[in-house]
C-alpha cells in the first residue's frame, strides 16, 4: 500500500511540471517569428545603425545596461551611439535563445549574447545573458524591455 501511495505521489510530482510546461508552450510559428526578430536584431546591431536598433524597441521601451537604464527610443538610440558603437566599437553581435515563456502578445525571452569590441590594438570578446520582454506590434515584435548582463570579461 505504501508503495502505491509513493508511486502515485511521484507520478503527480512529475505530471505537474509537464502540465506547467504545456501551458507555457509556444507555437512554432510564433517561435519562428521571434527567432527571425533576434536575427534581425543581430544583423541591425552589426551595421552599427543606432536609429535602426532603437526602432526595434517599443516607443516606451527600456534598455538596461551596465552604463545605466535608458527609457524611450531616443534615449536608447543615444546610448547605442555613445557606448556600443562609439566607445566600444562593437561588432559580431549574436544572440542565442534559451527559453521563451508567456506565449501570447507579450513574451519573455531568455538567452545568451556574445560580442566583440575593438580597442586601439586589440579585439576583445565578451558574452552574457539577456532577458527581453517582447510585445506584439501588429505583425511585428518590439522590445518593451531588455536587460543584459555580461558574464565574462577576459581582458
Amino acid at each position: 500500500m505504501r508503495s502505491a501511495v509513493a508511486l502515485a505521489g511521484l507520478a503527480i510530482g512529475f505530471a505537474a511540471p509537464t502540465v506547467a510546461q504545456q501551458r507555457e508552450a509556444i507555437d512554432p510559428k510564433t517561435y519562428q517569428q521571434i527567432r527571425e526578430f533576434c536575427t534581425k536584431f543581430d544583423e541591425t546591431f552589426n551595421t552599427n545603425n543606432a536609429a535602426a536598433i532603437a526602432a526595434l524597441y517599443a516607443e516606451d521601451g527600456i534598455h538596461v545596461t551596465g552604463n545605466g537604464t535608458f527609457h524611450g527610443r531616443q534615449a536608447i538610440e543615444k546610448d547605442y551611439v555613445k557606448h556600443a558603437f562609439g566607445t566600444y566599437h562593437a561588432h559580431d553581435y549574436y544572440t542565442s535563445i534559451s527559453r521563451v515563456t508567456n506565449p501570447g502578445n507579450e513574451v519573455h525571452l531568455f538567452g545568451t549574447w556574445s560580442c566583440a569590441f575593438k580597442d586601439d590594438a586589440f579585439t576583445k570578446h565578451i558574452e552574457g545573458h539577456y532577458l527581453w520582454i517582447l510585445i506584439r506590434d501588429g505583425d511585428n515584435w518590439k522590445i518593451r524591455k531588455d536587460d543584459s548582463h555580461e558574464v565574462s570579461r577576459p581582458w
